[in-house]
């Protein structure tokens, strides 16, 4: 004797009356995020394979390939160097202008790639997404892995450049350019997560973050020493310009293959302003990993 399928209206029914279930990560807090490290390590082959496809794709079917990342750093020091140093009269109150000028464009290029990158990461990844169960983590991580090759091309030039000028100095000194990569890589991490689960959600937040890294570029203390721009600015607007994590990740750059044998003056308190902003990060990429968990569970859906 056949036994009669449920009907639609039944099965409504008993769904209806099952209890809600989080389609995000298991856990919460710090077990919800410990649980998701281990999963992103289980994949840890995968997100090799993620990075290595990113930094191939860059410049596929390119008949120079990766020197295409010598190139456009270089074209923008020299642009810069010759109409903000020379042009601008920007070189005459900073010695080795285009030394002080490369190591913020190594260092806020680290910090632009990764955001920008990480934040179109899931949408670009979408049949992945949709297809397969791994950690969604791991596409901004590759976007991050990406960054971070290109940004090795950079700092060897930077280094060259630097000994080659006589800026880089074999002293304490490089220990602000470790703390500012460091201040970059996780603030940019956390941001690049959370702007990537956004995006899935509303995707004018690529478009907006193009916006935003252009107009943090000229807010960092590139193409201009920090003294010039604080004196302009009120008291209150000065400490928040000198401790956002994007100024002192650049100034520790500039501090450590620059400023030792040039004029620059040396921001006060700058290894413990780095080691307080390193601290702050490290909590802000805790809790945006948290949101990206919550917002993961229907990216296939919205994709």
């Amino acid at each position: 004797m056949a036994i009669a399928a449920p009907s639609p209206d039944d099965r409504a029914e008993r769904l209806a009356g099952l209890p809600w279930e989080d389609a995000g990560s298991p856990g919460s807090s710090l077990g919800g995020s410990t649980s998701q490290l281990k999963d992103i390590w289980r994949h840890r082959e995968l997100l090799g394979l993620l990075t290595n496809r990113e930094v191939k794709a860059r410049y596929k079917d390119s008949a120079l390939g990766f020197f295409w990342s010598l190139i456009k750093p270089l074209t923008q020091l020299l642009i810069y160097a010759v109409v903000v140093g020379q042009f601008l009269g920007a070189a005459r109150n900073l010695e080795n202008f285009a030394i002080y000028l490369f190591a913020g464009l190594t260092a806020y290029g680290l910090f632009s790639e990764i955001v920008g990158g990480s934040t179109s990461s899931i949408i670009a990844n979408s049949g992945l997404v949709k297809k397969v169960y791994l950690p969604r983590e791991i596409f901004p991580l590759s976007a991050v892995g990406s960054a971070i090759f290109n940004f090795c091309i950079q700092f060897v030039i930077l280094l060259v450049a630097a000994a080659l000028f006589g800026t880089l100095q074999f002293s304490g000194n490089l220990l602000f350019g470790l703390g500012g990569f460091f201040v970059l890589l996780v603030y940019a991490t956390a941001i690049g997560l959370l702007l990537s689960a956004l995006n899935v959600y509303l995707r004018d937040v690529q478009y907006l973050v193009e916006v935003l890294l252009m107009l943090f570029m000229w807010g960092s203390p590139i193409l201009y020493h920090w003294t010039f721009a604080v004196q302009h600015m009120p008291g209150w607007l000065a400490d928040i310009y000198l401790n956002n994590p994007i100024t002192l990740g650049v100034i520790g750059f500039q501090e450590a293959f620059w400023a030792s044998t040039s004029n620059g003056e040396t921001l006060p308190d700058l290894g413990f302003r780095l080691a307080i902003a390193a601290v702050v990060g490290i909590v802000l990429l805790f809790g945006a990993q948290r949101v990206f968990a919550k917002l993961q569970g229907n990216f296939a859906q919205e994709l």
